[in-house]
């Protein structure tokens, strides 16, 4: 069974991208620019932030983070948003969401710049991806596209079972995996004999948020399995969807949690902020 993992994908990404940046800052005489917008002080948005203002740094980008209180009131960050959407030297805006409840999440979400919305969560992004045109596709979603390709697991023709319909990752990358002619099946939490169907998976990507939900019994022997899931098991350790070690005996390949998607994801968003800030330059 070979294992996938993301850090050599996320490696060859980071190359590119550093090569790409110093080509951009040569002929625009600064970094691509990203700048992350943060409400409160949750341990979750703190984690992604850091690792992106990090990550930026590692490739040869520029990021920035603001703060807003968790009662920011909804005209004063609709201010800021509008001055940074409206920026030319910001390419890129990252809204690091569930956002408090008095501000219009939809509005702002639905006002962004397709061109800055590195994550793939606007109208735009999301109809482009939908109608197979060039646009910004989820960060985790685009993240399993590059691993399948760096690997060069075909998907043309085969059958691809995705456990998770949700809008950032189950959703869209359907839609990139028919782009690219596989045959698609989603399942979900009313899909009945889920077993059964995903026993018919050549590939089978599991994002349904449960730890260790997938076992052997959801799989044939050669199938590629893909694990999305980042969960927290009940040991307290960190896990995916997919029982690793009940599984290998009879994938073909497997990803490992953590190390395997999740290591991609953050490579695939600042694979989108140059790509933002190339558009400046046409």
């Amino acid at each position: 069974m070979k294992e996938l993992r993301g850090k050599e994908v996320a490696e060859h990404i980071r190359q590119e991208v550093l090569a790409g940046a110093e080509r951009f800052e040569k002929a625009m005489g600064r970094k691509p620019r990203l700048v992350i917008l943060r409400c409160g002080e949750k341990p979750a948005d703190l984690a992604y932030e850091r690792n992106a203002l990090k990550k930026a740094e590692q490739f040869g980008l520029e990021a920035a983070a603001e703060q807003f209180p968790e009662d920011v009131a909804d005209s004063v960050f609709q201010h800021r948003f509008f001055e940074l959407n409206e920026d030319r030297r910001t390419d890129g805006i990252l809204l690091l969401r569930p956002l408090p409840k008095q501000l219009n999440e939809g509005f702002l979400i639905s006002s962004m710049d397709a061109e800055k919305d590195l994550d793939g969560i606007s109208p735009v992004n999301a109809a482009g991806v939908y109608l197979g045109t060039e646009s910004f596709a989820p960060c985790t979603a685009e993240a399993v596209m590059e691993l399948l390709h760096f690997y060069g697991i075909e998907t043309a023709g085969r059958h691809v079972v995705i456990i998770g319909r949700s809008a950032v990752v189950g959703k869209p990358l359907s839609m990139l995996l028919l782009e690219e002619n596989a045959t698609v099946t989603i399942c979900h939490s009313h899909t009945e004999e889920l077993q059964k169907v995903c026993r018919k998976a050549d590939i089978l990507i599991s994002a349904a948020g449960k730890p260790r939900f997938v076992t052997e019994e959801f799989i044939r022997r050669g199938t590629v399995v893909i694990d999305v899931g980042m969960n927290a098991g009940p040991d307290g350790h960190l896990c995916g969807d997919v029982d690793f070690e009940r599984c290998r005996k009879k994938a073909s390949a497997m990803t490992p949690v953590p190390g395997g998607v999740g290591a991609i994801t953050t490579a695939v968003l600042m694979k989108h902020l140059l790509q933002a800030a190339e558009g400046n330059l046409l």
